[in-house]
């Protein structure tokens, strides 16, 4: 057994406006982090965008490894983690989708669990209560998933969509829990059909690669985006200007504050330029769709696959 590994987890994005809890994408920003067998648990961050959890045991990455462990009735041993990360904290960037499932890996990875994909998810879902951004991270690409009453989690993915994204990154945060207390406890039937209606015709329209139309749907939402919107400052400014500078369509990123335009592949650097300075509490950041999932290095630096 190898006593040394190295686990790349990219971000994600979920919703796309209308995807509400069900779509979502991987994007190339990773969560890393290099793991070897220790004595005691020890944990050192070697980049910003990382929590300062003085105990490890009250770290998210240790808590799913140690959870993914007891659910196989087993103990994992003591790991020493040199943690890198892109993916900025609260932003809604999938960070704690990817603290989940870097964990889950870990367990997998050094108990030799051999879990499968939908394994993995099963356990990530467990933690994060719905399966959209651990979905992406997992398998990468475009992910639609679905939690079923009898804890299945449906999973459909796509590789072969080449859309290209610009990120609007506030330097504020926005907590997940904020962001869902704003939504409405229920919906009318006409509001709920509509709302389903437009994220069908989104996942069509991403599946045949029709951005325009695509980012037409991403700007129709009637789950979320009507209620969250105001919790970002200036959002919806930078929707109206993110349209004038070529975008296709902008909507927030999982439960904010980031936002996320599409853009014609190729035109990222001068949607950004056309944009520069405008918005100063956002960086603007060009994104493509990740395609691997998770990725594992073993200490002979062979890299595994390992959706």
């Amino acid at each position: 057994m190898s006593k040394k590994w190295a686990i790349s987890i990219p971000a994600s994005t979920a919703n796309l406006g209308p995807g509400f809890d069900s779509i979502g994408i991987a994007l190339d920003k990773y969560l890393e982090l290099e793991v070897e067998l220790a004595s005691v648990w020890k944990i050192d961050n070697l980049s910003e965008n990382l929590p300062d959890v003085p105990n490890p045991q009250d770290h998210l990455i240790v808590q799913a490894a140690e959870k993914t462990a007891r659910l196989h009735g087993l103990t994992l041993p003591p790991c020493h983690l040199s943690v890198r990360s892109e993916i900025p904290l609260a932003r809604g960037m999938g960070s704690s989708a990817s603290a989940i499932v870097a964990g889950v890996e870990l367990a997998n990875q050094v108990l030799e669990l051999g879990l499968t994909a939908q394994d993995k998810l099963k356990v990530a879902t467990l933690m994060e209560g719905h399966p959209d951004n651990a979905a992406a991270s997992i398998f990468g690409g475009f992910t639609i998933s679905s939690s079923a009453d009898n804890g299945e989690i449906h999973v459909f993915h796509a590789y072969h969509i080449d859309a290209s994204f610009v990120l609007f990154i506030p330097n504020f945060e926005l907590k997940t829990e904020a962001a869902r207390n704003v939504l409405p406890d229920s919906y009318t039937r006409q509001v709920s059909a509509q709302a389903s209606a437009t994220a069908s015709l989104l996942t069509a329209a991403f599946l045949s690669q029709s951005f325009e139309q695509a980012g037409v749907y991403m700007e129709q939402d009637l789950f979320h985006e009507p209620y969250r919107l105001d919790l970002i400052p200036e959002s919806r400014e930078i929707k109206i200007a993110a349209k004038k500078a070529g975008a296709f369509g902008t909507c927030i990123s999982g439960a904010g504050p980031t936002l996320l335009s599409l853009v014609q592949k190729g035109t990222e650097r001068e949607f950004i330029s056309k944009l520069a300075g405008i918005f100063p509490n956002f960086q603007l950041v060009p994104v493509e769709m990740n395609r691997t999932g998770i990725v594992v290095k073993t200490k002979n630096g062979s890299a595994v696959f390992s959706n």
